[in-house]
């Protein structure tokens, strides 16, 4: 069965974007300062060189994606086609009328692990990537995510969304890889159960 993990390039105090995150200013003020580390060598935002573009690579392996309303509004829905695989939108509330236009987007209103065990399904062989702090936080709540792939980036931001605001209780990690390239610390971890 598939394994669901977070990817989420953060801060090194915790923070997903930054001040001012809103529809018009999606990720927030500075937020393209996090994923620097994929740039490509001239300098456009693509697979990178070396270690790093292993974990690129590893990434971008997914058959499936679960995503929180707020990212997937602000991006609206990635225009429904993100590698041709399926997003699944864990949401209490209907979807707004631009999900209409996208077939691969499904709103789940059964909650984090009626969305998951969908993805999973949808995945096949392959991973779920998440993306969300909610998303994430009701996913170790609810004990249906996998692993977190963080991509520690060296710079405080000091303020904005930080990825583990709430949790309902401590959550064990066991560290499965380290790979460190200047641009970036990746720390994979899986989800002690």
């Amino acid at each position: 069965m598939a394994s669901s993990v977070l990817y989420m390039s953060m801060s090194l105090d915790g923070f997903i974007a930054g001040p001012n995150d809103t529809p018009e200013n999606p990720g927030g003020d500075e937020f393209m300062r996090l994923h620097d580390w994929f740039l490509t060598p001239d300098g456009e935002f693509g697979r990178p060189n070396g270690p790093a573009g292993e974990v690129y690579d590893e990434m971008e392996g997914y058959g499936a994606i679960v995503a929180g309303r707020n990212t997937v509004e602000q991006v609206d829905h990635w225009s429904g086609e993100r590698r041709g695989v399926q997003i699944f939108v864990p949401s209490h509330r209907p979807p707004g009328p631009s999900a209409a236009k996208y077939p691969k987007v499904t709103y789940v209103n059964g909650g984090i692990a009626s969305a998951m065990a969908q993805a999973k399904e949808a995945a096949g062989d392959r991973h779920v990537l998440v993306h969300g702090a909610y998303t994430a936080q009701s996913a170790l709540e609810a004990g249906v995510l996998d692993e977190l792939q963080i991509h520690q980036i060296p710079v405080l931001f000091g303020n904005g969304r930080r990825l583990f605001d709430v949790l309902p209780s401590r959550i064990e990690l066991e560290i499965v890889r380290v790979v460190d390239t200047p641009e970036a610390t990746h720390l994979r971890y899986r989800v002690r159960r």
